[in-house]
């Protein structure tokens, strides 16, 4: 068909415009992420904050409930931004889904405690994490289809893995500034009202984010789509009546989308509650470990994403869930392992500061597990990218995406949480994440193409 191929482009972008488009993307999608994964990193205090219990477990229970919501909220945004995004282009798409996720996270730091308004405070906070979850609906599909649509082919995989990168770099950031703050205030200060700050931050990364962002122009490939008039009447619609793309979303989401999401979210949200909880480690110790973790992770993204470019975009994918399923529980037994002595000897409700081997070994069980996101993460955007029609790829490629990430990953730490809390078995909640990845290998060995990355109009 010949509106399914790639447009012809006329100009190519430059190096200088490519390393633009990559830094400018990368920026706003670690301030995007940023924005949402600092509810995560505050769970804690949030809970204390805005929800009416005294109970540990059902505060805990009830942040990662309203975490689950924003993810829940996701596949909404793609629906609304993709079609945006197929119709008025990308580039004033995740200027818009930045914004709004903006000013909700800066919201979240102005709501009241439960304390002086009572129920309002939480239903405000869900409201602001609907809004954050629309928002971040939209600002994946974008960023990743405007650094793929501006890249040469051959190199696809290496670029577009600063983004996949990206989303990791936000959740460093979050654990970066929550340290940052924690060291420049004290316990009680902090506590009262320090937790805000990082919220209300987000209102100047907005502002970095919109600047760097305005300088960009629009993709070339839609511009070249729009020129030809090749553009979508409703790319909704077509997204689930083109030819093939049936199957190409089934396996975006239950093939891609849903296995790389629980692995890293199992890294880093997992391992953190892990570190906190079961293995008693100080709070900051913990964030610090997880923080350096996910710092060197980052460049796995890269690695594979740019292995991707030589080898294919499956072997890395379908290879890390297999080695998932394999290495899973092991990198959470061997923290146990060396953490039960010092546990033991410490007690109950106990803080520990681990002696520095014992953190050695930490940081190489999340590094294995880093690894494995990187592999089964790096190549995605531009996989997706080349999986879908462009016409309709922002539309085709969020929805799946988001609604896998959204319920399968976002679900995680809520899902987890009250395995672990039924069975008393603080490794019983990576079931979950064992029997996703589990499927996950099964579509994605069955559904992704084999051979090297080629274009969607080769890809018939």
């Amino acid at each position: 068909m010949a509106t399914a191929a790639q447009p012809a482009v006329d100009i190519e972008p430059s190096a200088k415009d490519i390393r633009l488009v990559i830094a400018a993307s990368s920026a706003g999608t670690i301030f995007e992420w940023y924005d949402f994964f600092i509810y995560g990193t505050l769970a804690t205090i949030i809970g204390a904050a805005f929800v009416p219990s005294d109970n540990e477990l059902v505060r805990q229970l009830t942040v990662w409930a309203g975490f689950a919501v924003g993810f829940g909220f996701r596949p909404l945004g793609a629906i609304l931004f993709g079609y945006l995004g197929d119709k008025l282009g990308r580039k004033y798409t995740f200027l818009v889904t930045v914004t709004l996720m903006g000013i909700a996270t800066a919201g979240v730091g102005l709501v009241p405690s439960v304390q002086s308004i009572g129920l309002a405070a939480p239903a405000i906070v869900i409201l602001l994490r609907i809004m954050q979850g629309l928002a971040l609906g939209g600002e994946y599909g974008g960023a990743a289809i405007y650094v793929s649509e501006h890249c040469p082919p051959a190199r696809r995989g290496y670029y577009t893995g600063f983004i996949q990168a990206s989303v990791v770099g936000g959740f460093v950031l979050s654990l970066a500034v929550v340290l940052g703050c924690k060291l420049l205030m004290s316990d009680l200060t902090w506590n009262a009202w320090g937790w805000r700050v990082p919220f209300i931050l987000s209102l100047a990364l907005l502002a970095i984010s919109l600047w760097m962002r305005f300088k960009l122009s629009e993709s070339p490939v839609f511009k070249a789509m729009k020129e030809q008039g090749e553009m979508a009447a409703n790319p909704f619609v077509e997204s689930f009546t083109y030819p093939g793309n049936k199957k190409r979303i089934f396996v975006a989401l239950f093939g891609v989308a849903a296995g790389l999401t629980v692995i890293w979210y199992t890294a880093m949200f997992s391992g953190l509650t892990f570190l906190k909880g079961p293995m008693q480690i100080d709070d900051t110790v913990a964030e610090i470990i997880v923080g350096i973790a996910a710092c060197i992770g980052m460049s796995f993204f890269v690695l594979f994403g740019a292995l991707s470019d030589r080898i294919g975009r499956k072997p890395p994918i379908v290879w890390g869930y297999a080695l998932t399923l394999l290495l899973l529980f092991p990198c959470f037994w061997v923290i146990g392992w060396v953490m039960e002595p010092t546990v033991a000897l410490a007690g109950p409700d106990t803080k520990i500061t681990p002696s520095g081997g014992q953190v050695l070994v930490i940081l190489g069980a999340l590094l294995t597990l880093s690894a494995l996101s990187g592999a089964t993460y790096g190549s995605v955007a531009a996989l997706l990218s080349e999986m879908f029609p462009p016409k309709i790829r922002y539309s085709s490629m969020s929805i799946p995406y988001h609604i896998g990430t959204g319920y399968f990953g976002g679900f995680l730490p809520l899902i987890a949480t009250w395995i672990v809390a039924r069975t008393g078995d603080p490794y019983s909640g990576l079931w979950y994440t064992w029997f996703v990845v589990l499927m996950a290998l099964a579509v994605s060995a069955w559904g992704l193409r084999p051979g090297p990355p080629v274009d969607f109009q080769e890809n018939g």
